[in-house]
């Protein structure tokens, strides 16, 4: 990272949320940047980070892979996903059933279906658009009127449905509580960017919606793809390495990003279209 961008950073995750804005943001490449804000929101946690990788999907190729694809008998980090397969970035692709392998809702991308069986999830990331028009990443409301997932499996090539945490466009769908954990999430931006969200440090989803909402950079849809010690983010892209993981204890007061990574099923990722 450049010496001038990097101190800007430590300058903006020194303020306030309300003063935190787009000099958040760092380009790593056409397309693809990474940014990371601290948030002061009344919370059990005096602050947390979020780290967002935005994705412009029209320059950068969304794939999702795990061991139904290819056979694997064991499961990966989302380092150890990214490396075999030569990701840029790779995160969580959602929960998985009791056989280490399912995707818990449906999930199937490119001819291949991992987890034909819905669930009552009202949110479905979908890309590969099949036809002309369409846009290229949308996280989709399933309660919204016209929308199904049979319509959304019509459009798309890719198709994965997870636990909603934002509503389009923008409504924090979760009440306070008291649970917190770690969480890795997927969002989408008012201009049809993909967002790598992960947040080490245990906040309820209510806190976590509220902050992202508040940050001003245009989130408009949000679902959970994991929480505590399983979410995952990794990063590689020139000098820039993130290795992200959450926390066991669902109610500690500190994330640790330098905890152990858990072996994971099925992973989102992202690589060059030229590849």
């Amino acid at each position: 990272m450049p010496g001038l961008i990097r101190r800007a950073l430590v300058l903006v995750l020194a303020l306030p949320l309300s003063a935190v804005g787009e000099t958040a943001w760092d380009p790593l490449a056409p397309g693809l940047t990474l940014g990371q804000f601290t948030t002061q929101r009344p919370s059990p946690i005096a602050g947390f980070r979020i780290t967002i990788l935005r994705i412009d999907p029209g320059q950068w190729e969304l794939l999702v892979i795990g061991r139904s694809w290819d056979g694997q008998d064991e499961s990966l980090t989302a380092r150890e996903w990214a490396e075999r397969l030569r990701l840029v970035a790779a995160i969580n692709a959602g929960m998985f059933a009791t056989d280490r392998k399912t995707h818990v809702g449906h999930l199937s991308s490119r001819g291949h279906v991992n987890s034909a069986r819905p669930n009552p999830y009202q949110s479905v990331a979908a890309f590969d658009p099949r036809n002309e028009g369409l846009p290229e990443f949308r996280l989709f409301d399933l309660d919204t009127p016209g929308v199904s997932l049979q319509g959304i499996l019509d459009d798309y090539d890719s198709a994965i449905q997870n636990l909603r945490l934002i509503k389009r466009p923008g409504l924090n769908r979760w009440r306070p509580q008291a649970k917190r954990w770690s969480e890795a999430a997927l969002g989408e931006d008012a201009a049809g960017n993909a967002l790598f969200i992960f947040c080490a440090s245990p906040v309820s989803m209510h806190d976590l919606n509220e902050a992202l909402l508040s940050l001003r950079i245009g989130v408009v849809a949000a679902q959970h793809l994991e929480g505590g010690a399983q979410a995952q983010l990794f990063v590689h892209l020139g000098d820039t390495r993130l290795d992200l993981s959450g926390t066991p204890k669902l109610s500690s007061p500190v994330g640790n990003a330098a905890s152990v990574a858990w072996p994971i099923p099925n992973v989102l990722g992202i690589r060059r279209p030229d590849r």
